[in-house]
C-alpha cells in the first residue's frame, strides 16, 4: 500500500508541475521579448566571439541595479534554446554566450529575421483578444479580436492602423523571404511553365520579387488591398494591383495563395477558390502554401507549430489550419479536379491545384 501512495504522491507532483509550466509558459515569449528590446542577439553577434557575462551586461542599455539580473533572463533563454553556454578555459569562471541557428534568426540584419513577427504578435493589438477567449466561447462575435475591439475585424483595424498595418506586412515579408529561398530552390519546377502570375494577397510582393527575378519571362502581379500595394515600386516583370479579392481577381495562367487561405473560414476560402478558377486559364493552376495537418511523419516541434498557428487564426481573423481532407473538400467543392501536395517547407507545405 506505502509504495503505491508513494506512486499516486509522484504522479500528482509530476502532473502539478506540468501545470505550473503551461501557467508560465508564457514567460518564455516574454523573455525572448525582452531580449530583443535588449538587442542582446546583435549585442553578442557583434562581439565577434563567445561573449562573458560580464561584458554582455557592460554592453546592454539597463540600469546598474540591473545588471545581477541578466543572468537570470539568459538562464530561461539559453534554457530555451536560444543561447549557447560555452565553458570557458581561463583561470576565472565565467560563464559565455554564443548565437545559434534560433538566435541568428533573432538579429535585427538578418536577410530572414524574425524579429517584426515577435513584435506583431506579441504586441498588445494582437495578444489582448487572447483574454476574451473564452467569452467568444460563449458570445456570437465572429473572433476573439471582434469582442476585444467592439466588433471591428482585424482587417479593417489594420487598413486603419498605418503602424499596425506597416509591421504585420514587414513582419509577413520577413515570414516569406525564407519561403522563398526554399522554394525558389526546393520546389523551383512549380513555376517553370508558367506565363504569368497573380499572387493573390502577396502583401509587399516578397515570394513575386524572388519569381519574377528567377524566372523574367513569368509576368507577375501582386495582387492585394489598395491600401497595401498603395505606392510600391514595380519592376519590368512585376507589378501591384489593388482590388478585392472576393470580387474578381486578374486573369492569368495561375495564381499563388501564399498563407491566405488560412485567415478565413471554409464558406470564404470557397468563394475566394471559385474567384481563382474563374481567372486561371485551363492548362494553369493554383499553388497554395499552408499548413496541411495531420501528417503523422511530422516531428512534435512541427505539429505544435501547426497547432499554435490555427488557434492564432482562429482568435485574430475567424480562420483555421487544415487537414489534407479538409483542404480536398475545398478543391472540390470550387470545381477542381486534382490537387498535389509536397511537404518540406517547415510546417507548412506546398499544395497545387489543378482546373
Amino acid at each position: 500500500m506505502g509504495s503505491q501512495s508513494e506512486d499516486h504522491v509522484t504522479k500528482m507532483l509530476q502532473a502539478q508541475t506540468k501545470v505550473f509550466n503551461h501557467i508560465f509558459s508564457f514567460i518564455n515569449s516574454m523573455s525572448l521579448k525582452c531580449a530583443i528590446e535588449l538587442s542582446i542577439p546583435d549585442v553578442i553577434q557583434n562581439y565577434g566571439q563567445p561573449i562573458p557575462l560580464s561584458q554582455l551586461i557592460a554592453k546592454l542599455p539597463i540600469h546598474p541595479s540591473k545588471t545581477s539580473d541578466i543572468y537570470r533572463l539568459m538562464r530561461v533563454l539559453t534554457h530555451c534554446g536560444f543561447f549557447n553556454v560555452i565553458e570557458n578555459n581561463n583561470d576565472v569562471e565565467e560563464v559565455m554566450y554564443e548565437l545559434n541557428d534560433a538566435s541568428r534568426l533573432l538579429l535585427k540584419d538578418h536577410p530572414y529575421s524574425m524579429t517584426s513577427l515577435l513584435h506583431v504578435i506579441l504586441g498588445p493589438i494582437m495578444s489582448k483578444p487572447w483574454y476574451q477567449l473564452s467569452s467568444w466561447y460563449k458570445n456570437e462575435d465572429l473572433s476573439p479580436f471582434h469582442t476585444e475591439n467592439n466588433g471591428v475585424a482585424f482587417w479593417d483595424y489594420a487598413g486603419h492602423d498605418p503602424k499596425l498595418n506597416e509591421l504585420f506586412n514587414e513582419a509577413m515579408a520577413c515570414e516569406t523571404r525564407m519561403a522563398s529561398s526554399v522554394v525558389m530552390g526546393k520546389f523551383r519546377e512549380v513555376f517553370e511553365e508558367m506565363e504569368s502570375l497573380v499572387d493573390v494577397g502577396g502583401g509587399l510582393g516578397t515570394m513575386s520579387m524572388a519569381i519574377a527575378k528567377s524566372f523574367p519571362k513569368i509576368d507577375c502581379v501582386v495582387f492585394d488591398l489598395p491600401h497595401v500595394v498603395d505606392g510600391l515600386q514595380e519592376s519590368e516583370n512585376l507589378k501591384y494591383v489593388g482590388g478585392d479579392m472576393f470580387e474578381a481577381i486578374p486573369p492569368t495562367h495561375s495564381i499563388l495563395l501564399k498563407g491566405v487561405l488560412h485567415d478565413w473560414n471554409d464558406e470564404e476560402c470557397l468563394k475566394i477558390l471559385k474567384k481563382c478558377k474563374e481567372a486561371i486559364m485551363s492548362k494553369g493552376k493554383v499553388v497554395i502554401i499552408d499548413a496541411v495537418m495531420g501528417n503523422e511523419k511530422e516531428e512534435n516541434e512541427t505539429i505544435e507549430a501547426q497547432l499554435f498557428y490555427d488557434l492564432e487564426m482562429m482568435v485574430l481573423v475567424n480562420g483555421k489550419e487544415r487537414n489534407e481532407k479538409e483542404w480536398s473538400k475545398l478543391f472540390f467543392s470550387a470545381g477542381f479536379r486534382e490537387y498535389k501536395i509536397t511537404h518540406g517547407l517547415g510546417f507548412k507545405s506546398l499544395i497545387e491545384v489543378f482546373p
